[in-house]
């Protein structure tokens, strides 16, 4: 006998779950994050608040399941750009999945913006869906760089040369995102990924507005410092690196 699939109640809440994120998104969009709100997304799709809240247990659960979109959105956008690569070639791999991020995030500034400052309080929460999903997004480049470096290792700071204090804070992060990875090489990685994430918040928040009006060349020329770092060439007529 084959498996039947959801029941038609279970279908229909499924799509109105759908289109409240939906419309809370356009409301991002449009007017904001001020203006996701339940009663704002109830007013828009013709329902009272106090029906909302039969999908919704509140503002913070509403704005995790649409961050969790977005995240998820995002990751499978990057995993599409590095799996558009050879596989062995991790080099031109994090290069591709980097240029994908920038391309959804310049694409989705105010979705962007909203992932990573998003209204939710009490900071991190492991092992929630939020946390889950950041962390699918994380590990596209962390995994693609412990490939990198287990398949050709780029040159690291001598031991003695990283502060104590820095070995200690990334020991635990090391072996849950890169086992088998020196400290050393995640200290370098991070290192280049605070510059490159720290450009792409600087353009979607367009603080850089009073000196560029096109940032991609920057953002270019910022792969191509940090390539040799990591041990790749980068090829700057096709974006096309290699091993070093």
């Amino acid at each position: 006998m084959a498996a039947q699939g959801p029941g038609r109640r279970a279908r229909v809440r499924q799509a109105t779950l759908a289109e409240i994120r939906a419309v809370a998104r356009r409301l991002l969009i449009e007017q904001g994050s001020a203006a996701v709100t339940i009663n704002a997304v109830a007013r828009e799709m013709g329902m009272s608040g106090p029906a909302l809240y039969h999908y919704f247990a509140g503002h913070e659960e509403l704005v995790t399941a649409v961050t969790v979109d977005f995240f998820r959105e995002l990751t499978a956008e990057m995993e599409a750009a590095r799996d558009a690569c050879p596989p062995g070639d991790h080099g031109r791999r994090l290069l591709a999945t980097c240029r994908a991020m920038r391309g959804w995030a310049i694409a989705h500034r105010a979705e962007f913006g909203w992932m990573f400052a998003s209204p939710i309080s009490g900071g991190p929460r492991p092992g929630s869906p939020r946390d889950m999903a950041g962390h699918a997004f994380g590990e596209v480049f962390f995994e693609e760089m412990a490939e990198l470096w287990r398949t050709r290792p780029f040159p690291l700071p001598a031991p003695e040369r990283l502060d104590p204090a820095i070995r200690e804070q990334l020991r635990d992060f090391a072996a849950e995102h890169a086992a088998g990875v020196p400290v050393e090489a995640v200290h370098v990685f991070l290192t280049c990924w605070i510059r490159l994430y720290g450009l792409l918040c600087m353009e979607v928040l367009n603080q850089l507005d009073f000196a560029y009006s096109d940032l991609g060349p920057v953002f270019e020329e910022c792969l191509r410092e940090l390539a040799p770092v990591l041990g790749i060439d980068y090829d700057a007529a096709t974006g096309a690196v290699a091993a070093s």
